[in-house]
């Protein structure tokens, strides 16, 4: 299994849950998973990282592979198959949403056309909440839903594993 990371798996842990200064085990245990291979992202989350010059952008240029951030420009078709499935949903996303979430330089609909490219074998991880209620949103999970890719939250995902930090 392939865990696909989202960027608020980054930011979230960084800002509040697991601050690089006081949580290293965490950021150690990262570090291994991505050396590994059992957990990646894409380039449209590297450069929501890599565009704030602060710790988090430092710590990923300096701990993560090379091969870490996959070419989003693969899953093309897949991410055609994500923007389509959006305004068909019922009850309809508003406009906003819709702009929002297809939005080219937005990681979102790109990560999970990258799940839903080898959906048996990869799984996105985010710190997103499904909210299938809410119209002005388009929520990873939701999508993830409606076109069968797994997803996790942070701590499931570790479970996932089998790890601990």
């Amino acid at each position: 299994m392939e865990y696909v990371l989202d960027s608020n798996f980054f930011i979230q842990a960084h800002r509040s849950t697991y601050p690089l200064d006081v949580a290293q085990g965490f950021w150690l245990k990262l570090k291994e998973l991505a050396n590994l291979g059992l957990v990646v992202s894409i380039d449209k989350v590297r450069d929501e990282l890599y565009d704030k010059n602060d710790l988090l952008e430092d710590w990923c240029r300096a701990n993560l592979p090379q091969s870490f951030f996959k070419d989003s420009s693969e899953v093309i078709a897949e991410y055609t198959t994500v923007v389509s499935w959006a305004p068909t949903r019922i009850p309809p996303y508003m406009q906003s949403a819709l702009n929002d979430f297809m939005d080219a330089d937005r990681a979102d609909a790109f990560l999970v056309a990258y799940g839903l490219a080898d959906s048996a074998n990869r799984t996105i991880v985010t710190q997103e909440v499904s909210s299938p209620n809410k119209l002005n949103i388009i929520k990873i999970p939701d999508s993830c839903e409606a076109l069968g890719i797994k997803y996790l939250s942070t701590i499931e995902m570790f479970r996932d594993i089998g790890t601990t930090f």
